[in-house]
């Protein structure tokens, strides 16, 4: 019963916040463009669907997502599992938090991995450039990018360094990257970096942040816990362009090799 009660709360949570989109849709399709809505029948069915499953996506992450990644994030980072006995005495060691480290790379791999978003970005990619990009080439980079920048983030809640020299720091190395990169993969690099933040990504790696943030002896959730999304936007951004910039370079060697013979 209680599980009834959340399912429909959250139900009518989704159906408030589908509403205005509704509206606005039917508002400027009979009133400005003053046309009838075509497949009226389909229109509603996927409506339907929508709110249905935005409503199931919520409560598996109420009921799931975010609990299984505070958990993990707590029992890798328990005193008790990094140093044993000694536990709160080298509390302060940030190189003990090795399996967090390990466990934020991967986690933010697989979400990665996993995102509709980057699918269908990568998709498009492909598609347009005819092949030159490939869909998994895309996928694995951009899941590599988030792994470092998860691992990195981490990193930064057990020291407690700043968080904005990482992103001053990130933003500058993307700066740099713009005017060398090929022009051609700027564009896709930065909307690799958003897409990264989406509805698989986004809700394991803050589960983690907060509960590594409330897990470590001296960190403030709020203050500590959020600031991995960042990284996971960033991150991707200098994958991206920095595996066009090696391509590239490899490519104008493999041409001066080529041209070398024919020289002589």
């Amino acid at each position: 019963m209680t599980f009834i009660h959340d399912f429909t709360l959250i139900l009518l949570s989704t159906c408030r916040d589908v509403l205005p989109i509704i509206i606005l849709i039917t508002v400027f399709q009979l009133l400005v463009l003053r046309q009838k809505i075509p497949n009226l029948k389909q229109l509603l069915y996927g409506a339907l669907y929508v709110i249905l499953g935005l409503t199931m996506f919520l409560a598996g992450l109420e009921k799931a997502l975010f609990p299984l990644g505070k958990i993990m994030a707590t029992q890798l980072s328990d005193p008790a599992f990094i140093f044993g006995s000694e536990g709160a005495a080298n509390s302060s060691d940030w190189m003990a938090y090795s399996w967090v480290y390990l466990f934020g790379a991967m986690i933010g791999f697989a979400t990665t991995i996993a995102e509709p978003s980057l699918i269908a970005v990568a998709f498009k990619a492909n598609e347009v450039s005819a092949g030159t990009i490939s869909t998994w080439g895309l996928r694995i980079t951009v899941a590599i990018g988030v792994a470092f920048g998860i691992s990195l983030g981490t990193f930064r809640i057990v020291s407690g360094t700043p968080l904005y020299l990482y992103i001053m720091a990130g933003y500058l190395i993307v700066i740099v990257q713009t005017f060398f990169a090929p022009k051609s993969i700027v564009p896709l690099a930065y909307d690799s970096g958003g897409v990264t933040t989406s509805t698989v990504t986004v809700p394991l790696v803050a589960a983690l942040g907060l509960g590594l943030s409330a897990a470590v002896p001296g960190r403030n959730p709020a203050l500590d816990g959020f600031g991995l999304i960042a990284f996971a936007s960033l991150f991707p951004i200098i994958a991206v362009m920095g595996y066009a910039q090696l391509m590239d370079l490899k490519g104008k060697r493999n041409k001066k090799t080529l041209e070398k013979p024919n020289a002589l």
